[in-house]
């Protein structure tokens, strides 16, 4: 049922004379905030909601954006990451931050559980440096690892070198020791040059290596010269010579008719070579 013209304007006109002088000239109010408007103005624009052209509109950044350059930026040193640097606040700038709390907190929680722990150590890095292990195999006869190697100065002597063993008073044994440049002495008798059969020996237990020694006479002319020396390879029970103990691992230069005894045996070799 529709209502007559007289009751619609009834309820047009219903509203009190107060309401009607505020809906058409506004609150009245004197502040900064835009008036309200009357019943015969448009509604506001997109734009004007935004801020977007108007001399008093809102800026676009809401008001925090020198909030936000300050907090990015600290003292304004450096383009701000959120939107100095052209680029804004992106997704993967979110899950960077929230990496990083994430990592933060953890620690917290360690640190909390775990007062007394030690600080992580390092793991060893890798090591490229010679071990040793390719000498080792190279330096293998019969599978049995030889201690000694020669050095570069070894060389054949051009003296015949020869050792004569002797029991008491009688000699028992001539060895020739000129044909090569060392000879390993000792009970292994599967890599030992002059194997030794007592048991205070070991099984490498000293080495005859001859040398190319340079030596500068009293005019400062320079020689070179081939020399026996004998070194004692950490044996248990020594190295003599002429009755006193050679030091362990390092040269010792024989001479003529010195007398060498390995050990506790009671054999001794007599060096001597064709011409003395």
């Amino acid at each position: 049922m529709s209502d007559s013209p007289d009751r619609r304007h009834y309820r047009r006109d219903s509203r009190s004379p107060q309401r009607r002088d505020y809906l058409s000239k506004g609150s009245g109010r004197s502040s900064s905030r835009r008036r309200s408007p009357g019943l015969g103005s448009p509604p506001p624009s997109h734009r004007d909601r935004t801020g977007g052209g108007g001399a008093g509109g809102r800026p676009r950044d809401n008001g925090y954006g020198d909030k936000e350059r300050v907090r990015s930026n600290g003292a304004g040193a450096g383009p701000s990451r959120r939107g100095g640097g052209g680029g804004g606040y992106t997704e993967r700038d979110r899950e960077e931050e929230r990496a990083m709390e994430r990592k933060r907190f953890d620690d917290d929680v360690k640190r909390d559980d775990y007062p007394d722990r030690p600080p992580s150590v390092e793991p060893e890095k890798p090591n490229f440096g010679n071990s040793g292990l390719l000498a080792k195999e190279t330096n293998t006869v019969k599978g049995v690892e030889v201690k000694y190697n020669e050095p570069a100065e070894a060389r054949k002597p051009t003296k015949n070198w020869r050792l004569y063993v002797f029991k008491g008073t009688e000699q028992i044994d001539l060895i020739h020791i000129y044909r090569q440049s060392a000879y390993l002495i000792g009970r292994d008798t599967v890599v030992t040059d002059i194997p030794i059969a007592h048991p205070s020996c070991s099984k490498q237990h000293a080495a005859i290596q001859y040398r190319q020694i340079s030596e500068k006479n009293e005019f400062g002319d320079v020689t070179t010269s081939i020399k026996p020396f004998i070194i004692d390879l950490e044996s248990t029970n020594g190295t003599y010579v002429n009755d006193q103990e050679i030091p362990k691992s390092r040269y010792y230069e024989l001479r003529s008719s010195d007398v060498i005894k390995f050990g506790t045996s009671s054999r001794e070799y007599v060096l001597l070579h064709e011409d003395a």
